[in-house]
């Protein structure tokens, strides 16, 4: 099984000093290829000069996560593609139980590894944890993080598990798969479209996992941290069209409208906070939803599946019912 490791670069010359010599070191099974998404600083030049078996792919512009990660993968042949954050520093061994689960389950198309936090490494983290889950309203989750409470890794998620969504932080993929999706969405540029890309494997009836022996740490919020409202506005956008494209048709105004109200009331806490800045973001990331609906109602495949949730509402569960974990 030939596997191609590819890190997605921009500008992150630092990052790529401190986290690709662990790629390097422990990826011995695979190809590591850098896809660099026009960078102004010397990224490319500091990988051609002290890591000449690495590969280098130069997009023309900085097209972020999904645009990026499509232009750049267009030029790998490989049965795989692990695409890795650039803030990744991967474990010894961390490809073999990938490659085992992906040449022992021909439907298992996504795999994510438990992904630990890089600045406290007991803990999971924010961005994926232990695989991702959505409610019925399209707010994302995890085994070991839920909204803001992070879990601590006591071997609560050693187990294989069938999740809905891998973090794009370290997410695995048959290259079979990925082309016959046609990939991320471009439209995102950045922020879950790795979760709709999930949802639309998902609706085709392939499995995506969690794997817990393959493990790698996440520095997390390296590009946006969370105090970003270009993140907010990116993640609210994108949630939207995600739901546009993916919920059954039957139910899909209902959810929009229940959605937005959320979103309504997720405005008002910003107000709370004096967080005018991230008021602004949902604003705009509605208008944006409005003003691309039809294009986004038109990605629309044959069939959405009605099973595509667990919890109703997270948002219910966690502020209401004070569920802060996941086996809550």
């Amino acid at each position: 099984m030939k596997i191609a490791v590819v890190i997605l670069n921009w500008n992150g010359v630092a990052l790529l000093k401190q986290f690709l010599p662990s790629v390097v070191a422990f990826s011995q099974e695979a190809t590591v290829y850098i896809a660099d998404n026009a960078s102004t600083d010397d990224s490319v030049t500091y990988v051609k000069s002290n890591y000449p078996t690495v590969q280098i792919i130069q997009n023309k512009g900085n097209f972020g996560f999904a645009k990026g990660y499509n232009e750049a993968l267009q030029n790998i042949e490989a049965d795989v593609y692990a695409l890795v954050n650039s803030d990744i520093e991967v474990t010894e061994n961390w490809l073999q139980p990938i490659i085992k689960t992906f040449v022992n389950e021909s439907q298992t198309a996504v795999i994510q590894p438990k992904i630990l936090d890089f600045k406290n490494k007991a803990y999971f983290e924010y961005a994926g944890a232990a695989g991702g889950f959505i409610d019925q309203y399209g707010y994302p989750y995890c085994r070991g993080r839920i909204f803001e409470t992070i879990e601590k890794d006591n071997g609560q998620y050693n187990d294989e598990k069938e999740i809905f969504w891998a973090s794009g932080a370290c997410f695995f993929i048959r290259s079979v798969v990925y082309k016959e999706m046609n990939g991320f969405d471009d439209d995102f540029f950045a922020h879950q479209e790795e979760i709709d890309l999930c949802w639309r494997i998902y609706n085709k009836g392939y499995t995506i996992k969690y794997n817990p022996n393959s493990v790698v740490y996440h520095v997390g919020g390296a590009t946006l941290n969370e105090e970003n409202p270009k993140k907010t506005f990116l993640n609210f956008r994108n949630s939207l069209f995600m739901l546009v494209k993916n919920v059954p048709k039957e139910s899909l105004f209902k959810i929009l409208f229940l959605r937005l109200t959320l979103d309504g009331i997720a405005g008002l806490k910003f107000i709370s906070q004096g967080k005018w800045k991230h008021l602004w973001a949902i604003l705009r990331a509605h208008f944006y939803f409005y003003r691309l609906f039809l294009v986004n109602y038109k990605k629309r495949s044959d069939y959405q599946s009605k099973k595509y949730y667990h919890q109703k509402s997270i948002v219910y569960n966690y502020f209401i019912r004070n569920g802060k974990v996941f086996v809550d």
